[in-house]
């Protein structure tokens, strides 16, 4: 499996399925209002988590995708996905409507992609809906969701075995967020290992703390 980060809450997973075979997935597209532009992406699958110009940019996508845009289960060419309702904001007072939680299960491994989260925490049946996780895509740089240290709450509440952090403060983006570097600290990680892309398998997971994984847009 390969994860690539296009900036704030966009990814793209390719998974393998056999020698030449593979599906494309990807998560919160986002429009050029952001300041950024969004590469030529392809899918048969696309998510979206809330209905936001910065993360409901379907229409970019090309391939004709199955798009997946609200709570339920899902399955499409042996991929699962679930979503799972949530709050966008609870924390400001400002109602900025609902958020999807997504996991995504394909090649034995399960991703959750927290969308834009604003809870101080999960509920007890959010935490068992979402279950064990192997990859934790999260929001950390405030304003608009979780700030740095709730996402270190939400972060132990899962205990995931990879954390890739999401929605932070990073070169053209119009919109102000926090930096990566306030998450870092209050995760207590003082050496992060950046990368391109992600690429994973199931035994590539080994059995210590998590760990926290930048990539690079």
């Amino acid at each position: 499996m390969n994860i690539k980060w296009h900036g704030q809450s966009c990814f793209s997973i390719n998974s393998s399925r056999g020698k030449d075979v593979s599906i494309n997935i990807v998560i919160d597209p986002y429009d050029e209002s952001t300041g950024l532009k969004l590469p030529k992406l392809e899918a048969d699958v696309v998510l979206v988590t809330h209905d936001h110009k910065d993360h409901n940019n379907a229409k970019a996508v090309s391939g004709s995708p199955f798009l997946i845009s609200g709570p339920g289960e899902y399955e499409v060419k042996e991929v699962f996905a679930n979503g799972i309702d949530s709050f966008h904001d609870e924390n400001s007072g400002k109602d900025r409507g609902t958020n999807t939680i997504y996991t995504i299960e394909t090649e034995d491994l399960k991703i959750c992609h927290l969308g834009d989260l604003g809870q101080k925490e999960l509920t007890s049946d959010q935490i068992e809906q979402i279950g064990d996780i192997d990859i934790l895509m999260i929001p950390v740089g405030g304003e608009f969701t979780l700030s740095a240290k709730e996402a270190g709450k939400i972060m132990a509440q899962l205990e995931p075995s990879i954390v890739i952090p999401m929605h932070y403060a990073i070169p053209k983006l119009k919109m102000k967020l926090d930096s990566v570097d306030l998450f870092l600290k209050a995760v207590g990680v003082k050496k992060s290992e950046s990368l391109p892309k992600l690429s994973i398998k199931k035994k590539d997971l080994g059995t210590e703390e998590t760990k926290v994984i930048l990539l690079t847009p």
